[in-house]
């Protein structure tokens, strides 16, 4: 399927975008190469071949789930405005 001048055009207008006249034979010719593409890929028989949900099919590596930091919250609630009962106390916003 390729799109005429006109087909552009009207796409354009639908999009709200301004094109001028120099532009519309580039982009028509670009959108012509796209749905070529497009086309490609359809005549490619993909029967018996399972959707992947990543194409590496690989697995994350993940880090040891171990702490590696020192618990530091009495330091840094002591520079706090206000705590309590180790939680931080903020002023209300909403009544």
């Amino acid at each position: 399927m390729a799109l005429q001048r006109s087909d552009v055009e009207k796409i354009a207008h639908l999009a709200r975008l301004g094109l001028n006249e120099g532009e519309l034979p580039r982009i028509t010719d670009a959108l012509n190469s796209i749905l070529g593409l497009v086309d490609q890929m359809q005549a490619v028989d993909t029967q018996g071949i399972e959707p992947l949900a990543h194409p590496l099919e690989t697995t994350q590596r993940l880090r040891p789930d171990q702490v590696t930091e020192s618990n530091q919250r009495d330091r840094y609630q002591a520079v706090a405005p206000s705590t309590e009962n180790g939680l931080y106390l903020v002023p209300k916003v909403i009544d």
